[in-house]
């Protein structure tokens, strides 16, 4: 009940709060390019030179040119897609309250809040990817269905999953500094792990239970099954029952860890 009641307060406090959580967001997404000559440009340029990079080695080398029946870009950009987004909030946020330490040290402003800036900005680039990738369906066939709006049931997903760990490595961050640099290894791995250039019928079926596990799995195929496939995020249930628990206990478990290492951060920091 304790831990209800602490969510339903911060519920309150962030849409009592949504004008200065926007405005740290849109000052989070210029900041990155101050002093940078091709601006936002270099926001897509990196994960597009790995969708090409990937494309290259892939199509032309390998001679991959369709999976399942859909071409081989389209269907790696999709999944590109949704893990850049995944990768690169989730680095961010990891160290936001040593970035944003002169509010963290106010001792009115309610920086529970900071996780959801780096969220937010992280979303912008997400929806300049997403438009570029309906210029690569376009030219792809893929034709536009129904199913296009389910990726908003998927990237509220990814949301929830990602401000619970965005609370446990960045309370984490405050104390112990080499954090940031575990996080980047394990997303680098997640990376490997996760089906994003391979599909994984081209592993035996003795190992899919254990590729299922992993919570990113159901959200780069999610957005597949949007994209691409056209089917209902309800077919696979079970896969969608197990993350959505995946997703909860991270979320709690991240702000009950906030919560612990709040009182001694201003001291930190």
């Amino acid at each position: 009940m304790r831990i209800l009641k602490a969510v339903k307060k911060l519920c309150g406090e962030v849409c009592f709060n949504r004008q200065l959580i926007l405005q740290l967001a849109h000052q989070d997404y210029k900041n990155k390019y101050i002093g940078s000559f091709l601006g936002f440009t270099w926001t897509v340029i990196q994960p597009l030179v790995m969708i090409v990079i990937l494309w290259i080695v892939f199509g032309m080398g390998f001679k991959v040119q369709e999976v399942n029946g859909v071409p081989f870009v389209a269907w790696l950009t999709v999944a590109m897609i949704a893990w850049n987004f995944f990768s690169e909030t989730l680095m961010a946020a990891t160290n936001v309250f040593n970035e944003y330490s002169y509010l963290v040290k106010k001792v009115n402003f309610k920086f529970v809040m900071l996780p959801f800036v780096k969220i937010l900005s992280g979303l912008v680039t997400h929806l300049i990817f997403l438009a570029i990738l309906v210029v690569i369906l376009d030219f792809s066939n893929v034709g536009i269905t129904i199913y296009w709006f389910q990726f908003l049931y998927y990237l509220l997903a990814m949301v929830v999953f990602l401000l619970g760990l965005s609370w446990i490595t960045s309370s984490l961050q405050v104390f112990v500094k080499d954090v940031s640099q575990i996080v980047s290894i394990v997303v680098q791995f997640g990376f490997w792990l996760t089906p994003i250039f391979w599909d994984i019928s081209l592993l035996p079926e003795k190992y899919h239970f254990w590729i299922r596990l992993n919570p990113m799995f159901y959200l780069v195929e999610g957005y597949r099954k949007s994209f691409i496939y056209g089917q209902p995020f309800w077919n696979d249930y079970r896969l969608g029952i197990y993350y959505w628990i995946i997703a909860l206990v991270v979320l709690v478990g991240g702000f009950v860890l906030f919560k612990r290492l709040k009182p001694h951060f201003a001291d930190v920091l």
